[in-house]
């Protein structure tokens, strides 16, 4: 049986484009890697600096030079290169992102994010956070739909905005939600999951009929 973070990732692969650039930020987006769909070539970025990662490798096989931004391991795919911050950050602000998958804390009814800090706890940074919102063409936020009870999409942020943009798709365990000028827009369900579920497992109102298709997921090899 799939867990939260697997059904998240193997839908959130389901966006990737063939011939993109993509970060995967730090945490639950970095398993977007692992769920690649056949016939799909896309080019991972890390703003630590290196294009062309891959999924962790297998235990024992790890090498302490190729970590992403968090420091989890990762593996280098053939034609991958490294690089400094500075040329990183340059990509990023520069517009030159496809798209950037990250995790979230909350996301409000007009579609902000917040995902970098939680007030009174020790943080190192907002880290590229900031510049991934705003600078990335597409932005979507893979993040579990709850956390301890209580839901993670709000009417208001009571949490520090990473920026003022509004992302571009949620994708959560229950349903995959698109922020419009009309507000979070219902687009799927997940396998088992009613509509009525999710409206009463979300705190911030959502357009949605009551045919909304189920969620698809990416094979579970990847590619």
């Amino acid at each position: 049986m799939m867990d939260a973070k697997e059904i998240i990732a193997r839908r959130v692969a389901l966006e990737l484009r063939d011939r993109t650039l993509v970060n995967l930020g730090i945490g639950l987006p970095t398993l977007v890697a692992s769920y690649v769909p056949e016939g799909v070539s896309v080019a991972f970025q890390s703003e630590n600096g290196i294009i062309g990662f891959g999924a962790p490798p297998p235990e024992g096989m790890e090498d302490p030079h190729l970590t992403d931004a968090g420091g989890g391991f990762i593996s280098a795919l053939p034609g991958a290169m490294s690089f400094d911050s500075a040329t990183s950050f340059a990509l990023i602000r520069g517009g030159h992102l496809d798209m950037t998958v990250l995790g979230g804390l909350q996301v409000d009814a007009s579609g902000r994010l917040a995902n970098w800090m939680v007030p009174g706890k020790l943080v190192p940074g907002m880290g590229g956070a900031m510049d991934l919102v705003v600078g990335a063409k597409r932005v979507i936020v893979a993040m579990q739909h709850a956390a301890k009870g209580q839901s993670k999409i709000v009417e208001s942020l009571t949490l520090p905005p990473t920026a003022a943009r509004r992302v571009s798709l949620v994708v959560t365990e229950l349903a995959v939600i698109e922020p419009t000028d009309e507000g979070l827009a219902l687009r799927e369900r997940a396998p088992g999951v009613s509509v009525a579920e999710i409206i009463a497992n979300t705190a911030a109102p959502l357009l949605a009929s009551y045919d909304v298709p189920e969620m698809a997921i990416a094979p579970k090899g990847g590619a």
